[in-house]
Order: C-alpha cells, then sequence, then structure tokens
C-alpha cells in the first residue's frame, strides 16, 4: 500500500473516531448537548488535516488557480470581443466612408460632364456665330466682286455690241443705202 493511500486512511480513521467520539458522548444531565472532551476532539481533527496527502493541498491550489486562470481568460476574452466590435465598427466606418467617397466621385464626375457638355454647346454656338458673321462677310464680298464682274462685263458687251464701221464703201447712213 502507497504512502499516501495510507495517509488517506490514517486520516479517514482520524477523521471517524472524532465522529464516533461526538456521536456517543454523554450528554450533560438536564441537557441535551453532549459532553465532548474539547482538547481530544481537536487533537484528533488536527492530527487529521496533517495527515491530509499533498496532493489534496495541490488540488485545493490547482482548484484556486483553476478559478483564478478561468477569470483571466474570461476577462481576456471580453477584451478580445471588444477589441473584435470595435475593429468591426471601424470598418464599417471605412465602408460609409468610401460608399461617400464613391457618391461624391461620380458627383463630381457627373458635374464635369455636365460643364463639358454645357461648355462644348456654348463653344458650338460661339463658332455658329463666327461662322454666320464670316458668311454674311463673305456674301457681301461675294455679291460686290459679282457686281464688279457685272460692270466689267458690261463693258466688254458695250464694245461688242458697237458695230465697227464696214470698209466695203457702205454708205455713212443709213439712207444711203438702198
Amino acid at each position: 500500500m502507497s504512502e499516501d493511500a495510507y495517509s488517506i486512511n490514517d486520516s479517514e480513521t482520524l477523521l471517524r473516531r472524532a465522529i464516533d467520539i461526538i456521536a456517543t458522548a454523554r450528554t450533560i444531565p438536564l441537557s441535551s448537548s453532549p459532553m465532548i472532551n474539547r482538547d481530544e476532539i481537536l487533537e484528533l481533527l488536527e492530527e487529521a488535516l496533517n495527515r491530509l496527502p499533498d496532493e489534496l493541498k495541490q488540488a485545493r491550489w490547482l482548484l484556486k488557480e483553476r478559478k483564478e486562470f478561468l477569470t483571466k481568460t474570461r476577462r481576456e476574452g471580453d477584451d478580445i470581443l471588444d477589441a473584435a466590435r470595435a475593429q468591426a465598427e471601424r470598418m464599417v466606418q471605412r465602408q460609409e466612408v468610401v460608399r461617400a467617397a464613391e457618391l461624391r466621385a461620380r458627383q463630381i464626375v457627373e458635374a464635369a460632364e455636365n460643364e463639358a457638355r454645357r461648355m462644348r454647346h456654348e463653344v458650338e454656338d460661339f463658332c455658329d456665330q463666327r461662322l454666320g458673321s464670316f458668311e454674311i462677310v463673305l456674301d457681301k464680298l461675294t455679291r460686290t466682286v459679282h457686281a464688279g464682274r457685272e460692270r466689267l462685263n458690261i463693258g466688254v458687251r458695250r464694245e461688242e455690241d458697237v458695230e465697227e464701221p464696214d470698209d466695203s464703201g457702205s454708205a455713212f447712213f443709213d439712207q444711203d443705202r438702198e
């Protein structure tokens, strides 16, 4: 039999003896309280405690350490959960920032496209006005050139219309012709 088993049995024996002493103790006359030798019981209990094996003491220490470990682990778990919640909240906020930035970017692009479209229309209108003015000037210039050419053509036609005298000896006047 091992020494630990002996210690457990020995402690158990001492505790049973203390129980027997209390259970079989005589009562005080005219009372229901037992008469117990205090020193004897205390000595038995002290001896039983001293004979408890080291494993029981270690087991109590392990139970206390386990409780502290569980408390620490729960605290760390709560800290991890809090950190995860905070990180998730930051990620949600980042997503909201990204969404807001994308929305703002779309608005800026749309505004730029509208401004470019407006400017293109203004440039087209400006060019149309300038070309219209240029067309009017060209039209006037064309009419002026045409009128000048007409004058020149009229002068050429007049010379053609004027008959040159015949050297055939015809009469100078129409009357002389017969």
